[in-house]
């Protein structure tokens, strides 16, 4: 009876970590299934990774410039310090990402669940947050400078940080 307690517990646990390491290597396509990937400090400008699944992994001083994200789940993510400029994430599911110190002047962030989110400090100036969930979201000396309001229409004056003013 103890082996087959061991078996149940052990094999979904190999099996799991062995898939999920091997799409780790997978190339940036749309699509393409990255959880749980560690993907620090990666040069990824102007990929197309629509519709990707992005999971808990971490993109920690990588450069996604120009890149389209839209409708990537990306719950938990972290884009720590990453350079995100001109970056399109409309329709993402970004929940509970992490964007601290992050780039995303110029970002189209149209109908995107940020709620939970992390944007300590970051630079959303000239993004585009029409349609956007910050429900709970901290933005916490965020720079929305030139950036368009949830509401599509209020644009955020110079200077404003930590809220659209």
């Amino acid at each position: 009876m103890r082996y087959l307690v061991f078996l149940f517990l052990i094999i979904p646990v190999v099996l799991s970590s062995g898939a999920a390491q091997a799409s780790c290597t997978d190339p940036a396509r749309p699509g393409v299934e990255w959880n749980r990937c560690q993907l620090n400090g990666r040069e990824l400008t102007e990929v197309n990774l629509t519709g990707s699944v992005l999971r808990d992994s971490a993109f920690s001083r990588s450069d996604l410039s120009r890149s389209d994200l839209s409708n990537a789940d990306g719950r938990r993510t972290k884009f720590v310090s990453a350079t995100l400029v001109d970056v399109i994430f409309d329709g993402a599911n970004l929940r509970e990402s992490d964007f601290t110190k992050a780039d995303l002047t110029g970002a189209s962030l149209k109908n995107v669940d940020l709620r939970e989110a992390r944007l300590y400090r970051t630079i959303l100036r000239n993004a585009d947050l029409t349609g956007t969930r910050l429900d709970g979201a901290d933005l916490w000396n965020a720079d929305l400078s030139g950036a368009t309001w949830i509401d599509g229409i209020t644009v955020c004056a110079e200077a404003s940080l930590g809220q659209c003013k």
